[in-house]
Order: structure tokens, then C-alpha cells, then sequence
């Protein structure tokens, strides 16, 4: 892995904090870690900020919430980076008409049950740290699509990487770009 794929790997995980869909996230998910509210952190100001500790141990485990999740993509997109080229053609065709489906789905013209269906699941207050990773677990999952054009880029370098370790590097690398403005 080159200085340059891990340098950009990092700008693209700065790149996706400071996304429209990410940024304005940050100050209502580190209140709901820190176990309080908008209205106390307001009410109480000083106060609150004496719980900077926890909040931030909360953070970190957020950010290992969603980094586990990036670098197992890593890791899984060089693994499958090698079948892909092995059956590129035959993939081509299907990844076609798969497109075309959705785009079908786009348009009203079809309707995918599958991709209507929305799940969520209760979040007890205050979350704790084992709450904080499955939110940071939550977080990728739910934010994939926000992000996605800068991921599928780094998962495309990922995919191109001989080994799964470089892969998973590289995406642990991104996942340490977009964690450490979440923990500052």
C-alpha cells in the first residue's frame, strides 16, 4: 500500500465528515452519547461540559462502532475484487439488468417491496458504550448511501488491493479520517 492511497484514504474519510449528510449530525449524535439533551447541554452548559470524559470514551467507541463495519467492506472488496475480475462479463450483464430494475423502481413503473420497507430499532437513553458501538455500527449502515460516491471510490481502490489486510488497511485508514473530527 502506497503513502498516497493511505493520505487519500484519510482526505476521503475528512471529506465525508464535512458531507451535507454527516456534518449536521455531529451535534445531536455526541449529545445523545454523552446520555443528555440539546435543552440541558443549553439550560446547564458549564456543567454538562464536565462529562467531557465519558462523551469522548463514548466517541471512540462510536467510531469503533462504524469502523468495524468499514473495514470489514475493506477487507470483504478485496476478497470479492478477485472473483469480480475472474467473472467480470457474466457480472456486467447482471449488474445491467439489475440497474435497469431499479431504475424501473425509480420511475413508479415497478414496485421492489424489498425497497420500501424501513426498520428502526429503540435506542434506551443513556446509551452507554456498548449502545455508542451499535450506533456507530448503526451509523455505517444507515449513512453508507450519504457517503457512498467517496466509499465505493475507497472500496474500489480496496477491491483493486492483492491482499484483504491492504484492503482492510485502507479502509481503516478512511474510517480513522472520518472518526477523528467525530472524537475532537
Amino acid at each position: 500500500m502506497t503513502a498516497v492511497s493511505l493520505l487519500w484514504a484519510l482526505l476521503a474519510g475528512i471529506v465525508s465528515f464535512l458531507s451535507p449528510c454527516v456534518l449536521p449530525l455531529v451535534p445531536p449524535y455526541l449529545v445523545y452519547l454523552a446520555g443528555s439533551s440539546l435543552e440541558r447541554v443549553g439550560a446547564e452548559g458549564a456543567a454538562v461540559v464536565r462529562d467531557r470524559r465519558g462523551t469522548v470514551a463514548a466517541a471512540l467507541v462510536f467510531v469503533a462502532g462504524f469502523s468495524t463495519v468499514f473495514v470489514a467492506l475493506g477487507a470483504s472488496a478485496s476478497l470479492i475484487g478477485a472473483l469480480l475480475r475472474a467473472y467480470s462479463g457474466v457480472l456486467s450483464i447482471v449488474a445491467g439488468l439489475v440497474i435497469i430494475g431499479m431504475g424501473l423502481h425509480f420511475l413508479g413503473l415497478t414496485r421492489i417491496d424489498v425497497l420500501m420497507r424501513e426498520r428502526r430499532l429503540p435506542m434506551p437513553r443513556p446509551v452507554g458504550l456498548w449502545g455508542a458501538y451499535a450506533m456507530g455500527l448503526a451509523f455505517a449502515f444507515g449513512w453508507t448511501p450519504c457517503i457512498g460516491p467517496i466509499l465505493a471510490a475507497i472500496l474500489a481502490v480496496a477491491a483493486s488491493k492483492d491482499t484483504v489486510l491492504r484492503g482492510a488497511g485502507l479502509l481503516a485508514v478512511y474510517s480513522v479520517g472520518l472518526g477523528l473530527p467525530f472524537v475532537a
